[in-house]
């Protein structure tokens, strides 16, 4: 079809975009933990203000519930509005599974040349700049325990289950007061509080912390951390145990959350720096 022919001014191809779009990919949630993806949004604009930006959601749950573009949807729409190159920026803390699926859904596209960014924690010299971070809300040795509540898979053969355990062993070794359990999968979190109960640890610390290594902290830090009405939540089984339980929190726009890595400026930085360099590459290639 000949841009110039009949058929080509009927429907009217779109003039090619020199620039790449910038998709940014996030999981997605139904609960109020949603807010902080404006701050991402905020500072994308501001870094890169010469660029479209477009978002997606990974969660097919998610998109029907709040009718939200897949990222399958966000690409189509990037290819017909005239964009020959997108970067993917995923909002995602390890190159799990998820992960892998976005890098599927970018092959898709053969029109469009795709340059999917690195997570949060791709590297482990990020892994240590995220930890020296998150640190700052540690209780110190005298205060009390911390656990670093990780995501986590159920799937036994995900190479990610190697950086699961590589954190938990480098956590252990960094700090004598901090653990790291998943959610779902290793370091198994029952686990980990049948160590604490063999170390006796309730009578030496009496007080835990619970991280979220999460960069929303929404559903699972309601529910599956500080839940106090599943039987089985962590906050449930450390009480039973003794502990008096807290999650780190953040006040913002004048209410309290949990604190999700969303809200450190400085893993917003990291993500930035992560997004600032698949563009750069872009422009190469």
């Amino acid at each position: 079809m000949h841009q110039q022919g009949y058929i080509g001014r009927k429907l009217r191809v779109p003039k090619l975009k020199n620039k790449p779009a910038i998709i940014v990919v996030t999981f997605g949630t139904s609960s109020h933990a949603e807010r902080p993806l404006e701050l991402f949004r905020q500072q994308v604009e501001k870094q890169f203000p010469d660029y479209e930006t477009f978002w997606a959601y990974s969660s097919n749950i998610i998109c029907r519930k709040k009718n939200l573009p897949t990222l399958q949807e966000t690409l189509a729409k990037v290819e017909a509005a005239g964009f020959r190159r997108a970067v993917v920026q995923p909002l995602h803390i390890f190159p799990g599974t998820e992960y892998q699926q976005i890098a599927e859904t970018c092959e898709f596209f053969p029109g469009l040349r795709v340059f999917l960014s690195e997570t949060l924690l791709h590297r482990w010299n990020y892994v240590k700049e995220t930890l020296d971070v998150v640190e700052k809300d540690f209780l110190s040795p005298l205060e009390g325990l911390n656990i670093l509540a990780l995501h986590g898979t159920p799937l036994v053969a995900d190479p990610v289950n190697s950086a699961y355990l590589g954190i938990e062993r480098l956590v252990t070794d960094r700090y004598s007061n901090v653990l790291a359990a998943s959610i779902e999968g290793v370091p198994d979190a029952e686990a980990v509080f049948t160590g604490i109960r063999h170390k006796n640890w309730t009578e030496q610390y009496g007080r835990v912390k619970i991280i979220p290594m999460m960069y929303l902290a929404g559903m699972h830090a309601e529910e599956d951390l500080m839940g106090t009405k599943r039987e089985k939540s962590w906050r449930k089984i450390l009480e039973a145990m003794g502990f008096t339980v807290e999650c780190a929190e953040i006040q913002h726009q004048g209410n309290d959350f949990f604190k999700g890595l969303a809200y450190y400026p400085e893993i917003i930085s990291f993500f930035i720096e992560r997004l600032q360099r698949s563009l750069a590459i872009a422009d190469i290639y």
